[in-house]
């Protein structure tokens, strides 16, 4: 059977982003990245465990190739060491460990963190693919292609609403999550030959290089929660985080996360320096029209001018979602969608809810404490509890 990871290049845009910056900047961080599953498959997931290390040792026997590193090396944000680091690199099966514990499936990345970083996408991806082959394929792509029309009907209705001050744009931030590489590329290519007007890039590099879209991303979670663990003041950690960023990328990728340790703490850390040197902030937590309405209100605070700056909403979207939030702020902001599960994975069959997220770095404890409910990870309580108060953040 064919493997499901043909090319290194096939994973979000930002695990490059952050991997160049903590090379450069936390080259000796060790860290351990945990797999879950937050909701009930519709068969244990531990039957997988035989497929899911075949094709992590698949997985850890490819390079990028020479077009892959001169692609990256076309990005005026990835540095020339950095992509000659790529031409070397391969990852090391031994810092990957697959086991069983009943019907649930663990997997572990544990390691240096510039070598085990890498590993999420494809680690997801692999599972998702492996479990979705025991349904029908033929039913659920028929129904994918029913519904990805239905969205395209959707979008090319947006043309005869009123026009806004800002326009509609829309990525596709589904890698993680989806049916399977070859339903996932058919929405990508589809959405870019029906709907260019709307559809502005995904985060999936390989699509990007392959489909000649522009590849979207800045940070995720544990580019921040690894600061957690890097020696400043706990209260100071979003701060090192942002100015590692700024120092590093000088005015490119300025999509700022704000959803570490809530909206009301990050805002509390981004003032006047930070917002003037990002471009925009990214919602994945929490009510998106609660946290946008903080958000202009936070850069009226500053004088700052909201057209020249950009709301990115990326938490659980679909289309009709995007458009009442883009109806909302679209005459105050710029704003874009980065819409995933719903894009890659909507087949008539119930998706899995997975992650593999960072737990520890550097032997101490990192955390998130969410917006949303249920989406803490962080096995230790006694850090949970510092992280709160140090935050005043009302719960996990």
């Amino acid at each position: 059977m064919t493997p499901i990871v043909h090319s290194l290049l096939e994973t979000d845009l930002y695990k490059f982003t952050m991997w160049q910056a903590l090379l450069h900047r936390h080259p000796a961080a060790q860290a351990e990245y945990a797999f879950t599953c937050r909701n009930v498959p519709a068969y244990p997931l531990a039957e997988l465990k035989a497929d899911v290390e075949r094709e992590l040792d698949h997985l850890c026997s490819l390079s990028f190739k020479p077009e892959e590193i001169a692609y990256l090396r076309g990005l005026r944000f990835i540095k020339s060491d950095f992509a000659d680091f790529l031409t070397v690199f391969r990852f090391q099966r031994h810092f990957l460990s697959v086991e069983t514990d009943g019907e649930e499936l663990q997997i572990r990345a544990t390691g240096p963190q510039v070598h085990v970083m890498g590993f999420e996408i494809y680690v997801l991806y692999i599972v998702n693919e492996l479990y979705f082959r025991r349904f029908d394929q033929e039913a659920a792509l028929a129904e994918g292609r029913k519904r990805l029309q239905a969205k395209i009907a959707l979008l090319r209705g947006l043309a005869s609403e009123p026009a806004r001050r800002h326009p509609f744009e829309f990525f596709d931030f589904g890698v993680r999550r989806r049916f399977s590489g070859a339903w996932h590329e058919e929405v990508v290519a589809t959405l870019a030959r029906e709907v260019p007007v709307y559809f502005k890039g995904t985060s999936n590099v390989y699509f990007a290089m392959k489909y000649k879209l522009v590849p979207i991303g800045t940070m995720a979670h544990e580019y921040l929660q690894s600061f957690q663990s890097f020696g400043v003041r706990l209260r100071d950690f979003q701060k090192a985080a942002l100015e590692d960023w700024v120092q590093e990328y000088r005015g490119d990728l300025g999509t700022a996360l704000t959803d570490v340790v809530g909206m009301d703490a990050f805002l509390g850390d981004f003032d006047l320096y930070f917002a003037k040197l990002f471009d925009g902030l990214r919602h994945d937590s929490g009510d998106p029209v609660v946290w946008g309405e903080k958000a202009l209100a936070h850069y009226a605070k500053l004088r700052l001018d909201a057209h020249t700056r950009r709301l990115v909403f990326s938490d659980g979207l679909d289309l009709p979602t995007a458009f009442s939030l883009y109806r909302h702020f679209a005459d105050r902001t710029m704003t874009g969608f980065g819409i995933g599960t719903n894009l890659s994975n909507d087949v008539g069959i119930t998706p899995l809810n997975i992650v593999m997220k960072l737990m520890s770095c550097n032997g101490q404890p990192v955390a998130k404490l969410s917006d949303s409910k249920g989406k803490t990870l962080c096995k230790d309580e006694t850090f949970l509890a510092y992280l709160r108060q140090v935050f005043n953040h009302p719960s996990a």
